[in-house]
This record gives structure tokens, sequence and C-alpha cells, in this order.
């Protein structure tokens, strides 16, 4: 009898290896770490956007529109939880890339705003959190293709023959992916034109 069930046991393992099963929970743990990968970088670039928007108050204090819109997007995008369900949520997922390119854009103008301001570019405080952003923007973009590579692998085995049968047995789904367009519009910079030549920089005192 044992040896009936060991057996049975056996051919059961190797049924769901053969259809794509362990390919399916591998995929998929893939993509959850890819995307913890994800969120613990924009996670970061979070946090670093109260320092950068101090520093610049500084000197560009009279720049309230951008100070204002860098804050409020940075608000916009702690607001939403980034659970794992998230992944299963296709317009949950798009709610929080168009939070997270409207900070993308609000953080150009802010480094735009820099430039009319030779005090600040030349402050330390100020060049330290801009390579670090800078960084910081690159490893979101290393995360990302990580976690596009992971999500196409895990949606090719969910929709190919015969895994997609075990997919729809065990309620594996496609799961959302960066949109295209939404990579342009976080790539491309933004046109910023202030229409007039900034004010005299205030004294470095007022930083943070």
């Amino acid at each position: 009898m044992r040896k009936l069930w060991m057996m049975l046991l056996t051919l059961a393992v190797l049924s769901l290896s053969g259809c794509g099963y362990n390919t399916l929970q591998s995929n998929d743990e893939q993509i959850k770490a890819s995307w913890s990968e994800v969120l613990n970088q924009y996670q970061r670039r979070a946090d670093l956007v109260p320092n950068l928007v101090n520093t610049v108050k500084g000197y560009a204090a009279h720049e309230k529109a951008v100070l204002a819109q860098v804050t409020e997007a940075r608000s916009r995008v702690g607001s939403i939880q980034a659970t794992p369900e998230l992944l299963n949520d296709p317009e949950a997922f798009a709610k929080f890339q168009a939070a997270q390119a409207q900070l993308s854009g609000a953080l150009s103008r802010l480094l735009v705003v820099s430039e009319n301001y030779p005090q600040l570019k030349a402050d330390a405080g100020f060049r330290d959190l801009q390579a670090q952003l800078e960084g910081t923007e690159n490893r979101i973009t290393v995360a990302r293709n990580r976690y596009i590579k992971a999500v196409q692998e895990y949606n090719v085995t969910v929709r190919s023959f015969p895994s997609n049968l075990t997919a729809i047995v065990f309620g594996f789904k496609v799961k959302p992916n960066f949109a295209v367009e939404n990579e342009q519009a976080i790539s491309t910079p933004p046109r910023v034109d202030f229409g007039s030549s900034p004010a005299p920089a205030a004294s470095a005192s007022g930083g943070s």
C-alpha cells in the first residue's frame, strides 16, 4: 500500500512538473523578487525628495510652484499601497505607474530649476543629493528592466500550451507590465520655460 502511494505521489509530481506548474511557481517568485527591488529603489528616491526640496528652497525659494509639484507628487506616490496584490490588478498597477511618472517629471523640472542658480549648483549638499538621485534613477531603470523580463517569461508560460491549462486550473493569470508609452513619458525630459531670468540667489544660510 505504501509503495502504491509513493508511486501515485511520484506520478503527480512528474505530472505537475511536465505541465509547467513548477515553472509557473518559479517565474511567479521571480516576479515578486524583481518587483520588490523596483519598490526598494522607488522608496529610496522618495526618501531623497524631502532633503532635495529643502536644499533647493534655500536658494530658489520663489520657485514655489515647482517645489509644490515635487512635494505633491511625492505625497501621491506615498499614498499608494504597493502590495503584492497590486501585481494582479492592472488598474491599480497603472495608477501606481502614473504616480511614479508624475514624480519623475516633477523631479526633472526641479533639477532644471537648479540650472538657473549657480550657487545652488555649487552647494555640496545639493551636488550630493543630485548624485544620489541620478544613481537611484539608474538603479530604478535596471530594476524595472529585470521586472519586465521576469513578467515576460511568466506571461509566456501562462499563455503557452500546455502550461496555459495548468495556469487556468491553479489560477495563474497574466500580470501587467510597464507600458511602452509609460517608458517614453518617463524617459523624455520635460521642456521648461520660466519666461524670465531668475532672481539673485538667496543666502546659503536658508538651506536645510
